[in-house]
């Protein structure tokens, strides 16, 4: 995967879903965030909340989808971006798609449970609805909050 160029404000975007993701590491939860955007403006924020709320669906972009769609009265978040530290899953990529979100922008790539094309790639030409995908948006500050958290728990022997 390449980096793309990006604007001001997609480092903006991107810098508050960091923010985000700071706040899952802090009640050491795995550090994702992301952050909802519509003509400008950021209209949801979320991070990883799976052990907090003790449900595994709980992902920083379902977290920030949810929010999204009661502020906007509506399930389909047409116009809308998300920023988000690190490519979303399976789950978060279905559910991206089915909101008809118009863009995404992800730091870090997952190799492990990626599905924007490091392990799968969700986001294909025979489904309804096709997401503009940019790569690389404060990638290493993305993965280093990321490679943090889980260098903390294998020390504790958490993992």
């Amino acid at each position: 995967m390449k980096n793309e160029e990006f604007e001001k404000q997609d480092i903006y975007f991107m810098r508050q879903a960091l923010k985000e993701a700071q706040k899952a590491y802090d009640i050491d939860e795995v550090p994702v965030g992301a952050v909802i955007v519509k003509d400008g403006k950021i209209v949801a924020r979320g991070h990883n909340k799976s052990i907090t709320l003790k449900d595994s669906t709980a992902h920083a972009e379902i977290v920030a989808l949810r929010k999204a769609c009661k502020k906007l009265n509506n399930y389909r978040l047409t116009g809308c971006s998300i920023y988000v530290t690190i490519e979303p899953c399976v789950m978060c990529m279905g559910a991206l798609v089915h909101a008809r979100i118009k863009n995404l922008y992800f730091g870090a790539c997952d190799a492990k449970t990626g599905a924007c094309g490091s392990v799968f790639d969700i986001n294909e030409k025979k489904l309804n609805h096709k997401i503009n995908i940019k790569i690389g948006l404060l990638q290493q500050e993305c993965a280093k909050i990321i490679r943090a958290f889980f260098q903390k728990k294998r020390q504790k022997g958490n993992l």
